[in-house]
């Protein structure tokens, strides 16, 4: 998923894009949240160290 290293954050507010550049910068997780109209809300997680990308609903968090 290229998304999140993209930055491509998809619908998050201002602050929690904030937090995600400097996560790019620190090495910290990534969060990106996408609202696709008519379908349900698809979050994206990428941990800190990059090796793994989970793309799941919000509920199976």
């Amino acid at each position: 998923m290229l998304f999140d290293v993209g930055a491509d954050w998809g619908d998050l507010c201002d602050e929690d894009r904030v937090s995600n550049e400097l996560a790019l910068q620190n090495g910290d997780r990534l969060f990106s949240v996408y609202k696709p109209v008519g379908h349900p809300v698809i979050w994206i997680i990428t941990e800190w160290d990059r090796s793994v990308t989970t793309v799941l609903f919000p509920d199976e968090y």
